[in-house]
């Protein structure tokens, strides 16, 4: 799908690591929340606090979730999970298009 139709959109953009990563929270029917955003060339840990699936649009990322060994390469199509209270490393090897999916 590249696009959502039907949603509310927070005007205010989330901006995060001195705007390397700056996203726009989405709101669907029914209240299911996502954000919709970018990150920059760089090398940045994220937080989370509810799963996550992160889906990747477009540009090129390594990434290694919190308590493994190997970092995994996902590009345009791919996506990957975050457990609850956990963590992931991402290496924007160019600007990253995402989707984040909540719960």
């Amino acid at each position: 799908m590249s696009q959502f139709d039907n949603v509310s959109v927070v005007k205010k953009a989330n901006v995060y690591f001195d705007g390397k990563c700056v996203s726009h929270t989405v709101i669907l029917e029914g209240g299911v929340r996502k954000s919709v955003g970018v990150i920059l060339p760089s090398k940045l840990t994220f937080n989370t606090g509810a799963p996550e699936i992160m889906e990747i649009l477009d540009g090129t990322c390594k990434v290694k979730l919190a308590g493994e060994t190997d970092t995994k390469t996902y590009g345009a199509g791919q996506q990957f999970s975050v457990p609850a209270n956990s963590s992931f490393d991402i290496e924007a090897l160019d600007n990253v298009h995402y989707v984040c999916h909540f719960g």
